[in-house]
């Protein structure tokens, strides 16, 4: 038999003797009457328990558990606050029940809680107030949202419905292989994709579902708009859902009918820009800006294209594990036969994209051209001047000039070197009118 791990007692009480220090302290900073009272009680606070994380973080998880069992529940929590997530997670994995309990004791509901139950009330949607782990273990819900949940709240969570939740920040480590599972206690478990589109910025958002007794849970990082339309349409319209295999369906058939709106917003984009391509000339800053906006349209496209294909994957895997039922499965076609049409819609924007981008790269080029075609002509008019004049600098010119004075010979070859030029220039024009089909100008 293992013997239990005992603390140190210099350990044990170095921890206690700050938490007495803490209360004393703070007893006696918020009875006095001073200035800056509550800023004077934060440092107080502060500097104890960065004493306390100092020791805490020096002390292996066995220790700080049997630390947490000797004391009173309020002093737990305050420990617990001070632990990190690695901590938390090694004693939670070996603790007994009483310091898992102390999860059971804090009150989790916040202004925006991170964790969200549902249940049926007359064939609507129902959210119910979570205030305390007793609470959503009293309910019976059928849908369990956490939204960005921390350690503590996936631990909690878990253990009253005996499931292990993800951890939302590695939910992209996982291969595409691994996306879509059953386990053998018959938890179903997807990963899929949904759209996120703000302003500029367009993103994939992970989420993880786990459909269990009956129960579908949902945790993600972020608030999702398709999960707020989908909450209003449950809570506003009787018999929308009746139970949690309809909830995963609705909120896969709102992510392509998001994805489908995504695509409309593309369009009137790409028309704009299309307009303003094909209407006039460009400068070359007017080309660049529009082939900046071309690259966010393809890139929205991309995740676009990228988030149908994923619900696709999502709702064929749903269809195989026939589990669904026959309503069930005729709503999971609809949501298929809708992707497909979306597919189209993909594949003729990136086409259309492709042609705006070669549009524009066409202008940048045409205003290159031109610019190198005015470097082309001034070459062309220098040329025989630089001919004229590098004779007139030789020896010969002074030789063949004798007897003019040096004034009047230069000025003559000055005044022939802007005739050569100009007929030069004149000849090139011709040339060019001559090309286009235009008669010569003189």
């Amino acid at each position: 038999m293992e013997k239990e791990p005992v603390t140190p007692p210099d350990s044990r009480q170095a921890v206690l003797d700050i938490l007495l220090k803490h209360k004393l302290i703070a007893d006696l900073v918020h009875k006095q009457d001073m200035p800056h009272h509550e800023l004077v009680e934060m440092l107080v606070r502060k500097e104890n328990m960065a004493r306390l994380q100092q020791i805490l973080n020096h002390l292996p998880p066995a220790e700080i558990a049997h630390i947490l069992e000797v004391l009173p529940p309020d002093d737990q929590l305050l420990i617990w606050e001070q632990l990190d997530d690695d901590h938390k997670q090694s004693i939670l994995l070996d603790a007994p029940i009483s310091v898992l309990q102390l999860l059971g004791k804090q009150d989790y509901k916040t202004e925006k809680s991170r964790v969200k139950a549902f249940d049926l009330r007359e064939g609507r949607l129902h959210e119910i107030s979570i205030n305390t782990a007793q609470d959503l273990i009293d309910a019976k819900p059928i849908w369990i949202d956490l939204v960005a949940p921390t350690f503590e709240d996936r631990i909690w969570t878990g253990d009253i419905f005996g499931i292990e939740f993800p951890d939302p920040d590695k939910l992209n480590d996982l291969e595409s292989s691994a996306r879509f599972y059953v386990e053998e206690n018959g938890e179903i478990h997807l990963h899929s994709d949904f759209l996120l589109d703000k302003g500029d910025v367009s993103r994939n958002v992970v989420v993880a579902f786990i459909l269990y007794r009956d129960i579908l849970f949902s945790i993600r990082k972020e608030e999702l708009p398709i999960f707020r339309l989908q909450r209003l349409r449950a809570l506003s319209q009787p018999n929308y859902v009746s139970d949690s295999k309809e909830i995963l369906l609705d909120l896969y058939a709102a992510n392509a009918e998001y994805s489908a709106d995504a695509l409309e917003e593309v369009y009137l984009a790409l028309e704009v820009v299309g307009t303003h391509v094909l209407s006039k000339p460009m400068s070359d800053e007017e080309a660049a800006k529009i082939l900046i906006d071309i690259a966010n349209e393809e890139d929205l496209n991309g995740r676009i294209r990228r988030n149908v294909m994923d619900t696709r994957r999502a709702v064929s895997f749903l269809i195989r594990s026939k589990f669904l039922a026959k309503e069930q499965l005729e709503y999971s076609q609809q949501i298929l036969r809708d992707i497909e049409s979306l597919d189209g819609h993909t594949a003729f924007l990136f086409d259309k994209i492709n042609f705006l981008m070669d549009a524009s790269v066409g202008f940048i080029n045409i205003n290159q051209n031109k610019v190198v075609k005015r470097l082309t002509v001034v070459s062309v008019v220098f040329m025989p001047l630089n001919v004229l004049a590098g004779i007139g600098g030789m020896s010969e010119f002074s030789m063949m000039t004798q007897g003019i004075p040096w004034p009047i010979s230069y000025s003559i070859l000055s005044i022939g070197l802007v005739i050569v030029g100009w007929l030069t220039f004149a000849l090139l024009r011709f040339l060019e009118n001559r090309e286009h089909g235009k008669p010569g100008k003189r």
